[in-house]
């Protein structure tokens, strides 16, 4: 059995709306405001990835996303408006799929510059309900028990179910009920098996891997968080 892992490319935003999102603000919505668009420039062909805002200035994104930033120059899209940034820490793909980039504060929207977001210190937990924020939509989804990821894949055992609607790499993985980060989207998980009917060898999609809150209080800088 083959297991394939691969970067979690942009999400439909015509199939997240039929999601249904209620006109009344929920907890789940009050998370929209921290979710941005990230693109390299000039924009890559796959079009923008996802990026969250963490309080003063910062922004937080899957490394692949930025790209090589040196050559990428990658800008922050809030509302249709372009930011450029300034590359605070840049990660790997491979290593730690995570890239840290700020915006002058004074130019952002006075919605976003009082805003902190805070990272969840609390152990994960199979079957736990989150939610994943992008800026078009949140999307709830659980935690799926590391039993159940593919073993040649097992190093990437943070990871989520319902990966068709869920928001891909850069969107934030978040606690709703408490308002905190767990994670950073990373890659998508999937395995080559027989279909026992068709006898021919099809593609699943197993999980979405989230670079955890522990993995991200070890790359930023000291004081990117605001402590509870």
């Amino acid at each position: 059995m083959k297991v394939f892992i691969s970067v979690a490319a942009s999400v439909t935003i015509q199939a997240l709306a039929t999601t249904g999102m209620a006109a009344a603000q929920t907890p789940e919505d009050t998370l929209l405001a921290y979710a941005v668009n990230i693109h390299q420039t000039p924009m890559q062909t796959w079009g923008p990835g996802y990026g969250i805002y963490l309080g003063k200035g910062n922004f937080l994104t899957a490394a692949h996303v930025a790209g090589r930033t040196w050559f990428t120059r990658p800008k922050v899209t809030i509302s249709g408006k372009e930011f450029p940034t300034r590359v605070v820490k840049e990660g790997q793909l491979e290593a730690t799929d995570l890239t840290l980039l700020a915006v002058e504060e004074d130019l952002l929207p006075m919605r976003l510059r009082l805003r902190r977001m805070r990272l969840c210190d609390t152990q994960l937990r199979p079957g736990q309900e989150v939610v994943t924020v992008i800026p078009e939509a949140v999307v709830r989804s659980r935690i799926i028990a590391p039993e159940r990821i593919p073993a040649g894949a097992r190093r990437f055992n943070t990871a989520i179910v319902d990966v068709a609607k869920t928001g891909n790499s850069g969107s934030g993985v978040f606690d709703v009920k408490q308002k905190c980060l767990l994670g950073i989207m990373s890659r998508k998980i999937s395995q080559k098996r027989t279909n026992l009917v068709t006898r021919k060898e099809e593609t699943y999609d197993v999980a979405k891997y989230f670079v955890p809150a522990a993995e991200i209080a070890a790359f930023v800088p000291r004081g990117t968080f605001d402590t509870p």
